[in-house]
């Protein structure tokens, strides 16, 4: 390809690719806006250098004009005009429409990750003594039931936490078990991933309801040896207030 123009076009292309798909290997993808952007800044900067070299304005948009107007266009040229005039509208046509048209989609629901938990659970405590006992007891608890999916290490690193999203809750993370209430684990061990509300859609967990096999009690020490296990401290209803 030959002239100023299609060299900025092959340009512009390049840094799309880049920006679009390669950067995001590397570091956080970029938002569209900031995409388009980046786009039309080198377009204005081939422009500038262009002109300032030397070059004319309309010899580096004479050929957009030439395809506007339709002069000298013939033959495969021609034809890729009265296509790119008939298919363009169509498209911006077609995307307008989907973006507008009402959907009988129910409306998606704000996604919470920690969502509350209902009444019956707010403000319970535990109500077997952290002893070296029970808190033995509930780590062969979690060894029995729980390690599978999050881990013996209580890292979410389980033989079978591949292919769960979300996956399993890393329990040493200090953004996990650390900023929640020893109510909510017990809440949320008993009843499950079929316990979540629709604030917790659509990404639910896979965390079996374990009230159909495990006793309170049990739960109620598991939740011990997961806190003792991750080095991790429950946050207490005081801390709230």
């Amino acid at each position: 390809m030959k002239g100023p123009l299609a060299k900025t076009a092959i340009l512009l292309v390049g840094m799309y690719v880049f920006l679009k798909f390669i950067l995001p290997l590397v570091t956080a993808p970029l938002p569209a806006s900031l995409i388009f952007l980046y786009l039309a800044l080198t377009l204005a900067s081939a422009m500038i250098f262009y002109t300032m070299s030397g070059g004319s304005l309309d010899e580096f948009m004479g050929p957009v004009g030439r395809f506007l107007t339709g002069s000298g266009q013939a033959g495969v040229a021609g034809t890729a005009r009265i296509l790119v005039f008939v298919v363009f509208p169509l498209l911006v046509g077609w995307q307008t429409y989907t973006r507008l048209a009402p959907s009988d989609m129910p409306p998606a629901e704000n996604r919470t990750i920690h969502p509350a938990p209902p009444g019956e659970f707010v403000g319970l405590a535990n109500p077997y003594p952290t002893t070296p006992e029970n808190v033995m007891m509930g780590k062969g608890l979690y060894a029995a039931f729980c390690s599978p999916c999050h881990g013996a290490n209580f890292d979410g690193k389980g033989p079978a936490a591949v292919g769960f999203n979300p996956p399993p809750a890393n329990f040493s993370d200090p953004g996990t078990i650390a900023q929640l209430q020893e109510s909510y684990l017990f809440w949320r061990i008993k009843k499950g991933g079929v316990g979540l509300p629709v604030e917790a859609m659509p990404w639910k967990s896979a965390m079996p309801r374990w009230e159909v096999e495990l006793p309170d009690e049990w739960i109620w020490k598991i939740i011990m040896g997961e806190y003792d296990g991750a080095g991790q401290s429950p946050r207490t209803w005081e801390e709230e207030e």
